[in-house]
């Protein structure tokens, strides 16, 4: 908290406020404090799983490095959705449940705070970082939506750092240089995950990065911040076009 509070000082085009609490803990959300329809709007998320900490670290070092864009464009960032699970290096929230399966439902008074922040709110581009114990590399969930299709250049952004998982089926999905292209449903899956409800209520492209968390942290940390300025470097570049 007290490393995104220094992200926010003294800049008042964005804001860090607490819109609700789990265990004890608060939850943080940082965004821009008014929407400027002419720079992209952007989703980013980390830590829902408590047990993937390279994602929060992720996301904060490239909040630290990328100061100017976040004072420029409209953002909507949520930390650590899952902090009492952060320290105990643990998946699931208190009681248990594995809070990425609630998105569709009204059961989690956390997760109802935050569908609340989101809505009505829509995004050029949304992004939910992750880790996979099961990884042999990164690899990319990307939601078939609005073409041109950015999986497969913004995977080969991150292969310079680390290899791309060399499996054809990942999760059950196929998948091919580390990317998993799908197109989801209301009714593919019982309890969506974030990723779902971005898709089919606030986003035009959607995607989830997962990186290998048996491998070094400082490596799969430097991965999460590379693949978020690609992200970032696309939607400049669809500004220009």
């Amino acid at each position: 908290m007290e490393r995104w509070l220094s992200v926010v000082k003294g800049r008042p085009s964005l804001s860090l406020s607490i819109y609700g609490e789990a265990e004890g803990y608060p939850l943080m959300v940082v965004q821009s404090e008014r929407h400027d329809p002419k720079v992209p709007s952007v989703y980013l998320s980390a830590g829902i799983h408590g047990d993937e900490p390279a994602a929060v670290e992720g996301l904060i070092r490239w909040a630290e490095a990328s100061l100017g864009k976040l004072e420029s464009w409209n953002w909507m960032i949520f930390p650590c959705l899952n902090p009492w699970g952060l320290e105990r290096n643990i998946r699931c929230d208190a009681e248990g449940r594995d809070l990425n399966r609630f998105y569709d439902l009204r059961k989690v008074p956390q997760i109802n705070a935050q569908r609340a922040l989101m809505k009505g709110c829509r995004f050029d581009a949304a992004v939910t970082l992750h880790e996979d114990y099961d990884s042999r590399g990164f690899y990319l969930y990307e939601v078939a939506a609005k073409r041109p299709h950015w999986g497969e250049s913004l995977c080969a952004e991150l292969t310079p750092a680390m290899d791309a998982d060399p499996r054809r089926k990942i999760d059950g999905h196929s998948a091919r240089n580390g990317l998993i292209r799908r197109r989801i449903t209301p009714d593919l899956m019982k309890g969506h995950p974030e990723a779902f409800l971005l898709h089919f209520k606030n986003s035009a492209r959607t995607f989830t990065l997962e990186t290998p968390s048996e491998k070094s942290l400082e490596i799969r940390v430097r991965v999460q911040e590379r693949f978020l300025a690609a992200m970032v470097k696309k939607l400049k570049l669809g500004m220009v076009s």
